[in-house]
């Protein structure tokens, strides 16, 4: 049992080095590629690892009786979340979405460290020995404390209040000029000549003003034609079809953009700005479908450098849906907000 504890103390120590180098940036964070796809259910996988191990160094030091305080233990592993975060996950994500995830992580510290009433009594110790100064060095740290936390939070007040009379390097833009062509999953398609699959009639074929036909109407809400319901059973075609994009919507997509394709989802106020309103006539309504499905595809931040300043977090959805999936979901977006794809002039 023994022998065993060492070898995964011994493989875990080894995947922290191999961690703490991609850190130093001697070693790009692909060095371990993340499988398209499969990438969230890898970072668990991963993350659920680094816990291991960690429990398992502890439990060795422990045993040895080179115990490490449970104080440091939940703040160093606190700090290797962040530093994975920040260091393991490309493309790299926004400081706004680490910082949620961040929080979710100490949340799980905490609850870690008192599960237990011993633990838990011994993570408060060293904070309870600064607050009641037990020895000149506690007291010493609880008065530097006293003076710099008012002057810290002072000096974020005020350069935050602070004006900014710089003027911006460069407008934001909302609606970036597409490629002339995208790759996804390997296939090239070319954005002015392509078109959704999913968008056919009944005997098969791409068909735009047969999907018009049945696209909701705009005045006074959305109202379903009488032979436009998706959700029926028996809808075949492109009905089926944006059937289907509704469900992988819902599944990936309302968390940040809303039931109702507001840009009002769960998630939405959480970032700045908020994720798009598809519902506005600015946004689907000016926009192709192949525009549509190459801004799914490669998301916010797999934007070319021309493309920037993007101020999206939305990711690339290539990693996580099929080709398919990704048009059936362009498909379902445009049927809800009963907007036109707009052609090439």
């Amino acid at each position: 049992m023994r022998v065993i504890l060492l070898a995964g103390a011994v493989i875990g120590g080894i995947a922290l080095v191999v961690f703490l180098v991609m850190v130093a940036g001697l070693l790009p964070p692909q060095t371990i590629r993340l499988v398209e796809g499969y990438m969230p259910m890898q970072l668990l996988a991963e993350l659920a690892f680094f816990v291991a191990v960690f429990t398992l160094i502890s439990y060795l030091l422990k045993k040895n009786g080179l115990g490490i305080p449970r104080f440091w233990q939940g703040i160093s592993f606190w700090l290797f979340i962040i530093l994975y975060l920040k260091y393991r996950i490309y493309p790299p994500i926004p400081f706004s979405v680490r910082a949620i995830y961040g929080t979710i992580a100490m949340v799980g510290v905490f609850m870690w460290m008192s599960g237990a009433e011993d633990d838990w009594k011994e993570f408060k110790k060293p904070i309870l020995n600064v607050l009641d100064a037990v020895t000149p060095f506690h007291k010493a740290l609880r008065t530097f404390y006293l003076i710099a936390i008012p002057i810290i939070l002072w000096g974020f007040s005020y350069n935050s209040f602070l004006p900014n009379l710089d003027e911006p390097i460069e407008l934001r833009t909302v609606h970036p000029a597409p490629p002339a062509s995208t790759k996804v999953h390997g296939k090239t398609f070319v954005l002015q000549t392509a078109s959704n699959p999913y968008r056919v009639n009944a005997e098969g074929k791409y068909d735009q003003e047969y999907s018009n036909k049945l696209i909701t109407e705009q005045s006074m809400g959305r109202l379903l034609k009488p032979d436009a319901n998706p959700w029926d059973p028996k809808a075949e075609g492109y009905l089926k079809f944006v059937r289907e994009g509704g469900e992988i919507f819902f599944q990936n997509c309302h968390f940040c953009h809303g039931d109702n394709l507001n840009g009002r989802g769960l998630h939405a106020f959480a970032f700045n700005p908020i994720p798009a309103n598809f519902t506005d006539p600015g946004t689907l309504a000016q926009l192709q479908e192949t525009f549509v499905f190459w801004r799914v595809s490669k998301g916010g931040i797999g934007l070319p450098r021309e493309s920037f300043p993007w101020a999206s977090v939305m990711p690339p959805w290539e990693q996580h849906l099929t080709t398919d999936e990704i048009w059936k979901v362009v498909l379902f977006e445009y049927w809800h907000t009963g907007y036109y794809p707009r052609t090439w002039d």
